[in-house]
This record gives structure tokens, C-alpha cells and sequence, in this order.
């Protein structure tokens, strides 16, 4: 795996201040963001759907869609040979009538176990769907070969009617495996309306509710369908940051955080004796094996040592390379739903001069990384691991836990606006308003995310308690991105955010 790197700084300055008054009212809430999944089922696939569920209440799952992909497809039951479109996959494996096809019941166990953690789940946070809702949005699309997509599927029928519907806002098409059952919603759709008169406002109508979100490219109709017929729709492309949520997380996480992807830590925070979903989460050593996945051997105990990835102990983390698809759409303070380009849980995407409807990462798309003192490509999405690790043991407590004894996360509101404009030369107050509902401590730090904005003076930041004063430089200019952290002092603690953006001229 490539990491591109480079140098730069930040400002960081800590305060610790016990529980404030109650946060003011603000407007109210926006809707949550609605999403549908589609998953070709591999075992990181799973343990993202696993720690999803977990989050479940942050968003709207509107449907769950089995799909196919290079690496997993179930062949069509007549011994028909296929040869994979991807250059890594023709090379391993050549002609295959299947593929490592885990099956179209995968999820069943895990939405059950899922209903028996409701109860409690829901005494943390408002907003986790049932069970039984979840069930139903389940839908079988494109499975027989990596790339299908010449025949309507139940998955593709529903994307379809998703996106065709009169609801308007926008809905997130998280890709896990392959784009093809989503090719298949287009393609039917364009089938359907061009060269009628409702063409038009049926293209436009699409273009502004789909946003995909993908993790690499695992088959081809991106590429040679969905680009050159729906160009103008928009696409979140996530080819480098997720590795450090993947099977090569070794080389990409700092060593003095990988003890939060080590065995102890997910063992004991995580996996065991928090209730039977979480027990279904695979790790390695763990003695768990995947039905029709004959490569799933990082179970057995006696295969510790990769010599792809490395060794690893029993309970280590295997993959999640999915997870920053769902985690983009947590608000945790970050505003970046709307603009991928300022960063967030689910890493920092860049709008494409060449495409401008797609946003990506890669070698232009660098953050500063402390722990090798160079700009790095992975590190928009290292620096929010440690906060997210300890958030996910933090929700996995409340699998088995009442809302007591277990920790949740502050609360924590801007003081005025977060978008100012500045004059070059001029101090700034920033400050926030802060509660904890478990009564902890809480710590805030400011720190400025300097490779998200465009000014490029020498501002200097103090801090009192949740005041923030940023002097600006008499002579540049640019949008300054100041964050303010606030993080409790719980067991596993956890950490929410305001974003303050500061338009100097």
C-alpha cells in the first residue's frame, strides 16, 4: 500500500472545566440523512454492518441491498464460467462459475441479535429502527457475477423506486461491494424515461437526490456505465484513506494507537460480554468462519501470521474498510455531510477539476501527520481513529448497559454564529457552550485544521475555558477552519465538535 507525504502544522491548546449550565435551545434539528446500503457480504462487510447497527439512530437506513462484487458473486446455478473485468481479480482467480458467495442470509442473524440489543440500545439515544423495519428494507439485487446488471433485480427495482419517488432530499448509496445493482436502478430508469418527454426532468431529478459513496472500484459499470450516462451524478470515491480501517490497518495506523485494533481492547471493550451482536463481529483467532468464504481464515487461531497484512493475536480487528461510508453521515459537529472537502469521521474528499461532480482522495488530498512529521494521504481519516474507537467501545456498552452506567456523548454548541467574516489584523472570540448529560468532566481544545482551508497567514490562538481568541496576521487572507473539541472523561470517552469557518478579506 502507497502513503503520499509531505509537512505542515497545527495549533492545539488544552483546557479541562467541569460540567456547564444546560446548552440553550437552537433551531431545530435537521432531518437525519437517508442511505441505502448495498454489500457484496465479505467479512469486513459484515463488521461494519455490525458496528452500523450501532449507529443506527444517526441516520436513515432506507434499504439494505445484497449485491455482488470481483471479489464475491454467486454464479448462476447453470455452470456458467466467468472471468473477472478487474486485472487483480482475472489474474487470481481466471474462469469461475462462483465466487466466495456468502450467501443472501447473512444478514438475518445479525438483525436478530440486533433485536434482542434494541432494548437497551434505546434507552441510550432516540431514533434506532426496529428489527422488523430493518427486515424489510432487506432486498436481494445483482448476485450472479461481479458486474451483472442486464436484469431488473428486487435490489434494483427498490433503488429505482427510491429514486423516483417525491421525496426529495438527498439520499446516500453507500457502496460496500460492487456499483452494479445500482447501474442496474439507472439503467432501468434511463430505459424507461429517454427519449420521452419526461427525460429531462427525470435526469435532474436523480442527479440531485443520489450521492454515492464508494470504497474503491470492485467491479466495472461505474466506469463504463454509470460516468459516461449519469455524468453529472454525484460520487464520494474513497481509494486511499479507508485502509487504515482495513486489512492493512497495520501499516497505516500509528503504532502507538494500534492497541485500539489489538485483541485486548477489542476483546474486552467490544467484542465479548457485550451481548450477542457484537459477539458475531469477527476478528482474528476468534473460531468463527464464513459460510461459503473458503478464503475467511482469519478465524483460525492457528493462521495468526499474514504474510500479506502481518501478525496479528487473537481478537485483533481484521477489517471495516466500509465504515467511512456510514461514518461520513454522523453528525458529531463536523458539518461536513455537505462539504466532504472540510473533513470529517468518514475522512476528507476533494472536488475533481476534471469531474467536477465527483470528489475523491489521494495524492493531492494530504494532512499533516504528527507521528511521522510529514503530510500523509491516510491521515484525513488517522486523525478521528483514536475518537472513534473509543466511541464504538463507548456504544457497544450500551448493548448491555442502562443509560446510568454507561458513558454518552457531550453536548457542545456553538456561542453566536460559526461562519464569520474577519479583516485581516483583527482578534476573534470563539467560544462554546458545553454539557455533559452523564455529569463528566469535560476537556476542550481549539486547534486550527489548516490543510481544509485557504488562508495562509500566521494566526496565533489562545485559550481560556470554552473562549478561543485567534489573532489574524495584518496582511492575508483565505478561510480559516478553528475546531473546537470537546471531549469527556468517561471510561471510554467521547468527543463531539462545533466547526467555526472564518472568511478573512
Amino acid at each position: 500500500m502507497r502513503f503520499f507525504l509531505i509537512a505542515s502544522l497545527f495549533f492545539s491548546f488544552f483546557s479541562c472545566q467541569p460540567k456547564t449550565e444546560s446548552v440553550e435551545e437552537a433551531t431545530p434539528e435537521p432531518l437525519k440523512p437517508r442511505t441505502i446500503v448495498t454489500t457484496d457480504g465479505e467479512i469486513d462487510d459484515v463488521d461494519s454492518f455490525i458496528r452500523m447497527l450501532l449507529y443506527a439512530n444517526e441516520f436513515r437506513i432506507e434499504g439494505l441491498i445484497y449485491s455482488s462484487s470481483m471479489w464475491h458473486y454467486k454464479g448462476d446455478g447453470k455452470g456458467t464460467l466467468f472471468t473477472s473485468e478487474m486485472e487483480m481479480t482475472k489474474t487470481m482467480y481466471g474462469a469461475k462459475t462462483d465466487l466466495r458467495w456468502p450467501g443472501v442470509e447473512w444478514m438475518n442473524p445479525l438483525l436478530d441479535a440486533y433485536e434482542s440489543v434494541y432494548p437497551k440500545l434505546s434507552q441510550h439515544a432516540e431514533g434506532f429502527p426496529t428489527a422488523e423495519y430493518l427486515r424489510s428494507v432487506v432486498r436481494v439485487g445483482n448476485i450472479d457475477f461481479e458486474g451483472e446488471m442486464e436484469v431488473d433485480t428486487e435490489g434494483s427495482d427498490f433503488i429505482k423506486a427510491k429514486l423516483l419517488d417525491a421525496n426529495m432530499e438527498p439520499i446516500y448509496l453507500q457502496v460496500w461491494g460492487g456499483t452494479n445493482t445500482i447501474a442496474r436502478a439507472l439503467k432501468s430508469i434511463e430505459d424507461q424515461y429517454k427519449g420521452t418527454a419526461e427525460w429531462k426532468s427525470i435526469y435532474k431529478k436523480v442527479i440531485d437526490k443520489a450521492i454515492i459513496y464508494a470504497i474503491l472500484d470492485q467491479d466495472a459499470t461505474y466506469r463504463k456505465y454509470i460516468a459516461p450516462n449519469w455524468p453529472d451524478l454525484k460520487i464520494y470515491y474513497n481509494s486511499n484513506q479507508f485502509w487504515c480501517f482495513a486489512y492493512p490497518w497495520k501499516r497505516a495506523v500509528p503504532e502507538s494507537q494500534q492497541y485500539l485494533f489489538e485483541g485486548k481492547f477489542m476483546g474486552e471493550e467490544i467484542i465479548n460480554n457485550h451481548g450477542p451482536l457484537l459477539k458475531q463481529y469477527y476478528s482474528y483467532g476468534d473460531g468463527q468462519v464464513q459460510a461459503g468464504d473458503d478464503e475467511h481464515i482469519h478465524g483460525d487461531p492457528t493462521k495468526l501470521v499474514n504474510a500479506q497484512w502481518g501478525t496479528f493475536g487473537v481478537y485483533d480487528f481484521i477489517s471495516e474498510g466500509d465504515s467511512p461510508a456510514y461514518l461520513h453521515l454522523i453528525d458529531v459537529g463536523l458539518d461536513n455531510l455537505n462539504q466532504p472537502q472540510w473533513g470529517g469521521w468518514g475522512g476528507r474528499l476533494v472536488q475533481s477539476i476534471e469531474q467536477p461532480n465527483r470528489w475523491e482522495d489521494g495524492a493531492t488530498v494530504l494532512d499533516y501527520n504528527p507521528f511521522t512529521d510529514t503530510l500523509d494521504a491516510t491521515y484525513p481519516q488517522i486523525r478521528w481513529i483514536e475518537t472513534i474507537q473509543e466511541d464504538f467501545a463507548a456504544r457497544a456498552d450500551w448493548c448491555v448497559m442502562d443509560f446510568a452506567e454507561a458513558n454518552h456523548p457531550p453536548v457542545v454548541k456553538a456561542v453566536g454564529g460559526t461562519r464569520i467574516s474577519a479583516k485581516p489584523g483583527e482578534t476573534l472570540t470563539l467560544e462554546v457552550q458545553t454539557n455533559d448529560p452523564d455529569g463528566d468532566q469535560l476537556e476542550t481544545k481549539f486547534w486550527v485544521y489548516r490543510e481544509v482551508g485557504t488562508y495562509s497567514g500566521n494566526e496565533s490562538l489562545s485559550m481560556t475555558g470554552n473562549q478561543a481568541q485567534v489573532r489574524l496576521d495584518s496582511e492575508s487572507t483565505g478561510q480559516l477552519h478553528v475546531i473546537a473539541e470537546v471531549k469527556d472523561n468517561g471510561i471510554h470517552p467521547m468527543t463531539r465538535y462545533v466547526r467555526f469557518v472564518v472568511e478573512v478579506k
